[in-house]
């Protein structure tokens, strides 16, 4: 340890998305290569001597606790632990969060040491994963709110491998093993007998940390709740969702002292006829255990939908991976035009 294959591994994947802009810190990290990078790991983020890196990913991160705030981090997976490396500027973009982060370095704000604060998981204290839909995202979930934590990859490749590495360094841990289940029926295990629905895929891993992953029932009903979106309009048995994919929704600011532009995150949702920006809760649900109350916010909430028919053109940027698409639509107001155009020629 550690390999050439590892070293070389790592060094591809320690790459920061073009898009995203991260502090003096963590741009420290993603040029360190191969050997610099395992010896960083260990002398600054290991906890244990003799723990391994694994694997590592960069990826927009959400906390439980903080739902509306996103933020990059490195995320480092070792034989004992989850890492995530956070940009400094997270720890007073909210106010709430004065108990969740310890700011007792705040001294060293103005000195030319740039800070990173590492957020830390421990394997053993992994309950279980939740993999989102089309496996843009997944939830990691511990045994208390401080404990739960999303990775918006919104990429299936990158959420696939992180997964797999997981469940590869979980099955190192030496946990006593669960008793025995007592035999039972398709039926009971798994159907719910309060509400008669299927519940999701669950694989229990030799380490008892649960990976759930989406049913079929999780796109019907994301379906009906489209259907409903669009005032019945449409057909429910005909409606198919042909794409769900987490984007970013380009806002530019002109004006200013150079044209600025933010993304914001958004969940687009392509059917047959119509195009959705949502904005989502990756965060919040399935409901944890301990939560007493159902989340301030519905799962999704609609942004934007538009007519396919009234879509005009596309326009596709030049520039490599995140490619940037433009939608433009014929700005109609009214969508029967000819009913206007009645009342106003012929009308009183």
């Amino acid at each position: 340890y550690p390999s050439e294959l590892l070293m070389q591994k790592i060094t591809e994947d320690n790459q920061i998305p073009v898009h995203v802009h991260v502090s003096m810190s963590l741009q420290y990290v993603a040029g360190l290569k191969g050997r610099a990078l395992v010896e960083f790991f260990h002398s600054n983020i290991a906890e244990v001597e003799n723990e391994e890196l694994r694997h590592l990913m960069w990826s927009s991160v959400l906390f439980y606790k903080t739902p509306s705030v996103e933020v990059m981090a490195c995320v480092l997976l070792s034989t004992k632990a989850i890492y995530f490396l956070l940009d400094d500027s997270f720890i007073h973009a909210d106010e709430h969060q004065s108990d969740f982060w310890n700011k007792e370095n705040s001294d060293c704000e103005n000195s030319s040491f740039h800070l990173s604060c590492c957020f830390v998981l421990k394997l053993n204290d992994l309950q279980s994963v939740n993999v989102g839909l089309f496996d843009q995202y997944f939830r990691i979930t511990g045994h208390s709110a401080d404990h739960i934590v999303t990775c918006l990859t919104r990429d299936s490749y990158n959420t696939h491998t992180f997964i797999q590495q997981l469940m590869a360094v979980l099955s190192l841990l030496a946990r006593t093993p669960s008793p025995e289940p007592v035999d039972k029926d398709f039926y009971s295990e798994f159907g719910s007998k309060n509400t008669g629905k299927m519940e999701n895929y669950e694989l229990i891993h030799s380490s008892r940390v649960k990976f759930i992953y989406p049913n079929e029932e999780e796109i019907g009903d994301l379906a009906f709740l489209v259907a409903e979106k669009m005032d019945g309009l449409t057909n429910l048995p005909s409606l198919n969702i042909l794409l769900y994919v987490l984007a970013f929704q380009v806002n530019h600011f002109e004006g200013s002292a150079q044209n600025t532009s933010s993304l914001q995150p958004k969940t687009l949702i392509l059917t047959s006829s119509d195009l959705f920006l949502f904005d989502e809760d990756y965060i919040s649900y399935p409901l944890p255990e301990f939560a007493k109350e159902p989340p301030k916010r519905d799962k999704y909430q609609l942004a934007d939908g538009r007519r396919i028919r009234d879509l005009d053109r596309v326009l596709m940027g030049y520039q490599t991976y995140p490619q940037a698409l433009t939608f433009v639509f014929d700005d109609v107001q009214n969508q029967d035009l000819m009913q206007n155009l009645t009342l106003d020629h012929f009308g009183e």
